[in-house]
């Protein structure tokens, strides 16, 4: 009616984003390296260590949904494991109303690379230069 056209992601992309479960597995499948960890939900404290044994520490352990370092820990043994899962658990449950948790290898002194791409429904496409991040 005023012409206006949303540019950005669909719906369906927005909410897999703000499912870190769900997006590490749509990332997994298209191929993308993803840092290692558990493919799924974490239910309990059984399951949460042996898979951060597997992994081996140190370990993240966070929430799926939410974000802004809530629901986040640095685990570096067994016992501060359980621990930091509990409180997350807790945590996100109260900030996000989902304590769906997930574990995976914490990556001290990580470095990514950002490419900015731009695209229009024309098929023109733009990239900026790339930025590193420490």
């Amino acid at each position: 009616r005023n012409n206006i056209i949303f540019i950005g992601p669909d719906a369906e992309s927005i909410e897999a984003m703000g499912d870190k479960i769900h997006s590490k597995k749509l990332a997994f499948e298209a191929g993308v390296n993803c840092i290692p960890g558990f493919r799924g939900e974490i239910t309990s404290h059984d399951q949460l260590l042996k898979v951060s044994n597997e992994i081996g520490y140190p370990v993240m352990v966070k929430a799926s949904g939410g974000g802004g370092g809530k629901g986040m820990r640095v685990a570096y043994n067994d016992t501060e494991c359980v621990e930091y899962f509990d409180l997350c658990k807790e945590e996100a449950l109260s900030a996000f109303n989902n304590d769906k948790m997930l574990v995976e290898k914490f990556i001290e002194s990580p470095r990514h690379i950002e490419i900015q791409v731009i695209a229009d429904r024309h098929g023109n496409t733009l990239y900026l230069p790339r930025s590193e991040e420490r």
